[in-house]
């Protein structure tokens, strides 16, 4: 079982920040409990700094689509420039923290790690 302080440092938090070029490929990351709809989203295995923590799948949402989505669904859209984008798993599950362990980088479509994870 893990401890609920090594639990904490691999929950995944993103901060907004600027573009740098990407370091490496997403992947092992896993959905847990959280505070989006119950889920969270954590690391499952070691990060570096720089390092790609997830990728988004981002889909285009026009207004109509939106209009006609559930209300739960309609929490996981977000307005980027003039168009609204639907996040899917698991990126949709990472929370905005005062103390990030990732930034978003709406360039390249992508969390990267701030610190080691």
């Amino acid at each position: 079982m893990v401890e609920s302080a090594a639990l904490e440092k691999r929950y995944i938090r993103k901060g907004i920040g600027g573009s740098n070029p990407p370091t490496s490929a997403m992947e092992n990351v896993i959905i847990g409990k959280g505070n989006l709809l119950g889920k969270g989203v954590y690391a499952n295995r070691n990060f570096k700094k720089g390092e790609i923590v997830i990728s988004y799948n981002l889909q285009f949402v026009t207004e109509e689509e939106f209009q006609k989505m559930p209300e739960k669904e309609k929490l996981f859209v977000h307005t980027h420039g003039d168009k609204k984008y639907l996040y899917s798993e698991p990126e949709r599950y990472v929370n905005h923290s005062p103390n990030p362990n990732t930034w978003q980088d709406l360039l390249n479509k992508c969390d990267i790690a701030v610190r080691e994870i």
